[in-house]
């Protein structure tokens, strides 16, 4: 059996290089009530999301991109991926979702 991704390119990666890492940061500006303090544990539910960079990958960060509700988390994420060429394959798990 052929699967699409054993037709691509494969590269050797060295330990810690082989996932594809994605930050995501929650502002916490504006909740203390006084300038350039915060209150521990609270933070908005916008941020940002940037996909790291990795040489094995081929990933050179871009700039990251804002989300500015919870609701739009995994779309950010999703065009954050996009943007820098990331494809992703369903796993068995999620495979069970579109049988």
């Amino acid at each position: 059996m052929t699967t699409a991704w054993t037709e691509v390119p494969v590269a050797n990666a060295a330990r810690g290089e082989r996932t594809i890492e994605l930050r995501v940061r929650f502002w916490t500006n504006g909740i203390a009530s006084a300038e350039g303090k915060i209150v521990p544990r609270h933070a908005w539910d916008s941020g940002t999301v940037e996909v790291r960079s990795n040489e094995s990958h081929g990933i050179v960060s871009k700039e990251a991109l804002h989300f500015y509700s919870l609701a739009e988390l995994s779309s950010v994420i999703e065009k954050a991926l996009i943007n820098n060429g990331v494809t992703l394959h369903a796993d068995k798990h999620s495979r069970k979702l579109f049988a």
